[in-house]
């Protein structure tokens, strides 16, 4: 039982925390970026709109998937992210520009967004405050009874209902603390939830841009029929090329070995060694081929260790956290690995990171991971072709990716995929 209380206080500690760090998010990032994304729209007719608008809103963007991979990993509250893609046919420059707003401003998430801004800096706030509030009131309660009741002698002190005013009422007080104090280790975690699920009933999408998702999840299982049919087009090519050819000449070196054997056996000896030679890099260039198709460690061992596997063969320093009761299906799990295998690969490449985490776990039906690297950040969702090739891969099994990548670091890419694990 004790170690049980311990925890919940830790627990409740933690959340408090925090709720207290967020809570400055609230108020100093919703206000700003809301009085700004208000101002940026009003100067939308006079032209500087069309230049400053399309910046604000992506700072509202990376403020509210900040928003979303916290509600994820700190009380398992998933929130989509519905936000519309541009065409890839966007022109450039000034009529660019123009598309680009008119576009922002026709996406439903935007204004979304601005109404989430309004409620994170009111109610959001009200409820983080409550939160840390419940785990820092009743160290006042405890200061009073133990002797900073004497400054309030002359004019009682009110804590809560408690007017403070000697020994006794401090006493009091510190009763009323403990009381509250116990409130706040129940209380604590579910008000900080309350606040993640608050700003969900406003990101959330409709029921009509469901029907869109609906629209683009089609759109993107096409796009995996189409990829699939360019993998398959690969995997033959490769072949070909590949381990075919060397497989046919094989073939040739050990027919002209068996009509030397007799007459020149110093030059069957080297033509057999080019034919083991050519084994050898044919298997190697087979197991490259199935590697890339489907690792075995994946198909033997599941995610968990082919992904711990993958971040061992990474140039930096790794930190692999998994946690999963059983394994998903094999098409899901190829999805994730291959997924994971590019945002790696993107955070050795691109971003300047000595260090990566990864960090995978199943939850309410969710596969969720996260790969956070230390680098220099400035990386955006859809930005770059390797994270749009992650967007399209979690797109076919209605999966959702979010990007946190403040200039100067650190970065997390957050991937879900709706799931059952077996």
């Amino acid at each position: 039982m004790l170690q049980s209380a311990r925890s919940r206080t830790r627990t409740a500690l933690a959340a408090a925390g925090r709720a207290f760090v967020l809570s400055f998010a609230s108020v100093a990032g919703s206000v700003t970026l809301f009085v700004l994304a208000v101002l940026s729209i009003a100067f939308v007719p006079l032209g500087v709109g069309l230049v400053t608008t399309p910046w604000v809103v992506r700072a509202v963007r990376s403020h509210a998937n900040r928003r979303r991979l916290l509600a994820a990993t700190w009380s398992d509250v998933r929130i989509p992210v519905p936000y519309r893609p541009f065409p890839k046919d966007l022109r450039t420059g000034f009529t660019g520009q123009v598309e680009r707003t008119t576009l922002l401003l026709k996406d439903p998430a935007t204004w979304r967004d601005l109404r989430w801004l309004l409620l994170d800096m009111t109610a959001g706030y009200v409820l983080l405050a409550l939160s840390f509030a419940l785990m820092v009131y009743p160290l006042e309660g405890l200061v009073l009874a133990a002797g900073l009741w004497r400054v309030f002698q002359d004019s009682p002190y009110w804590y809560g209902f408690v007017p403070v005013s000697s020994q006794l009422t401090g006493l009091a007080a510190a009763a009323l603390g403990v009381a509250v104090f116990h409130v706040g280790l129940w209380a604590t975690g579910p008000l900080l939830r309350a606040h993640f699920l608050l700003a969900r009933s406003v990101l959330a999408p409709t029921q009509g841009e469901l029907a869109q998702r609906i629209d683009r999840l089609t759109e993107t299982r096409h796009e995996a029929v189409d990829t699939a049919a360019s993998e398959l087009r690969r995997i033959e090519r490769d072949l070909h090329d590949g381990a075919q050819a060397r497989l046919v000449a094989m073939g040739m070196n050990l027919g002209t070995v068996e009509a030397l054997i007799e007459k020149d056996p110093a030059q069957a000896r080297k033509l057999l060694a080019t034919a083991r030679a050519s084994s050898a890099e044919a298997l190697t260039e087979l197991r490259d081929l199935v590697r890339g198709i489907h690792p075995p460690v994946l198909a033997e061992r599941g995610l968990g260790d082919a992904v711990k596997a993958l971040a061992l063969r990474m140039p930096v320093g790794s930190e692999v956290t998994v946690e999963l009761d059983g394994r998903a299906g094999a098409p899901v799990e190829s999805a994730a690995y291959f997924a994971v295998s590019e945002a790696l690969t993107n955070a050795v490449k691109h971003s300047g990171a000595d260090r990566v985490w990864v960090d995978v776990h199943h939850a309410e039906g969710m596969l969720r991971i996260s790969v956070t690297d230390n680098g220099r950040g400035g990386a955006a969702a859809g930005g770059g072709s390797g994270l749009s090739g992650i967007e399209r891969r979690l797109g076919t099994f209605d999966g959702v990716l979010a990007v946190s990548s403040p200039v100067g670091g650190p970065t997390m890419v957050t991937m879900e995929i709706p799931c059952a694990l077996s």
